[in-house]
């Protein structure tokens, strides 16, 4: 089987995602070729395990605030040459492709008439799950950016529909230094940032950013630019996570059982499903703005009991390789028979 996987680059998600689904392949001897779009070649890091992998300008969104700016995405994307790239893209080769909400590779193989199967978070979205701001816009979005012939979609929890649970993969907690957190807010202006911690000086503050902030800021606050391993390591040992809305952050939060502390990132429809869910689940606090309040009273809330989710790449392969594409229900239900979901969950569905 030769397999060309597309993956959404504008998000570390998607791309985290693929990370667990390139080491399941690899174990399994599955010949595949990935193909990522949204950002530029350079901005891609630690993507060793891709081996060497395509990159195209496909479709992105851009931010300002820490909201999705309407009118600067359309600009961007008018300016892109995607149905050159699409047209351009030959799956000859190729008996699949697996998609994660990547719009090049999953139109070429609608057009070309290859199988293709959508591995995502917006595949679960397709369901009646928790969501809130949904419009027939995002409605189309979902349905029309990356169309695929089958999807499968992850989520935290199944409610009651034929859905995966998450692809994790985190390094082991190191324990729970309830002093020290991790804060991934990349959408936000770093001097924001820095104003909204340095209040709290009884906390240590490891943010991850793509700048720092241009005055100087609390001692208490220690910027990062993006570094994997960095931040594995922080993760694994902080209390909790403050984050946007992202649906892999959360997950890795979940599996180490940190506590969480969400901003979603407006005008970003998966974002706020995202909270429309944690917020149901009773997983997370979130807020709407940087509000001194919600992190005071966070702070000194109790950690959560991590959720052990199982190992959902080398059993997706296996399914894969068995080629019954059209019956996943029986794939999702043995999943979710290994995982003890918290006490609270169970009537959430």
């Amino acid at each position: 089987m030769k397999i060309l996987y597309g993956v959404q680059g504008t998000g570390n998600g998607h791309i985290s995602r693929a990370r667990v689904m390139a080491k399941a392949l690899a174990h399994h001897h599955i010949d595949v070729d990935f193909l990522f779009s949204g950002r530029s070649p350079e901005q891609y890091f630690d993507m060793q395990c891709f081996g060497h992998f395509q990159t195209r300008n496909g479709m992105t969104f851009i931010t300002e605030n820490g909201r999705v700016s309407v009118a600067q995405t359309a600009k961007k994307n008018l300016m892109t040459n995607i149905f050159s790239e699409i047209k351009q893209l030959d799956l000859s080769g190729y008996d699949l492709v697996l998609n994660d909400f990547e719009p090049v590779s999953a139109w070429a193989a609608k057009q070309q008439q290859v199988p293709s199967i959508a591995i995502s978070h917006q595949a679960a979205l397709q369901y009646p799950v928790p969501k809130q701001g949904t419009s027939w816009f995002n409605e189309l979005l979902l349905n029309r950016f990356a169309p695929v012939d089958i999807s499968l979609g992850c989520h935290w929890h199944h409610f009651g529909f034929p859905i995966l649970p998450p692809f994790v993969e985190v390094s082991a907690s190191r324990g729970d230094y309830s002093h020290q957190i991790l804060v991934y807010l990349p959408f936000e202006d770093a001097d924001r940032i820095a104003d909204f911690l340095a209040p709290f000086d009884q906390y240590q503050f490891f943010v991850y950013h793509s700048t720092k902030p241009l005055k100087k800021g609390g001692d208490n606050i220690h910027w990062h630019g993006f570094n994997r391993d960095g931040f594995k390591q922080h993760m694994s040992q902080c209390g909790g996570v403050i984050g946007n809305a992202g649906f892999e952050l959360a997950s890795e939060a979940m599996t180490l059982g940190k506590k969480l502390l969400v901003k979603p990132l407006l005008g970003q429809f998966e974002q706020l499903a995202n909270v429309a869910a944690l917020q149901l689940l009773a997983a997370a606090e979130s807020m709407n703005t940087l509000d001194s309040a919600v992190l005071k009273r966070w702070l000194k809330s109790p950690s959560p009991k991590p959720i052990a989710y199982p190992q959902v790449g080398d059993a997706l392969v296996n399914w894969l390789k068995a080629g019954d594409w059209q019956h996943p229900e029986e794939l999702c239900l043995d999943l979710w028979s290994q995982v003890d979901l918290p006490e609270n969950w169970h009537k959430r569905q």
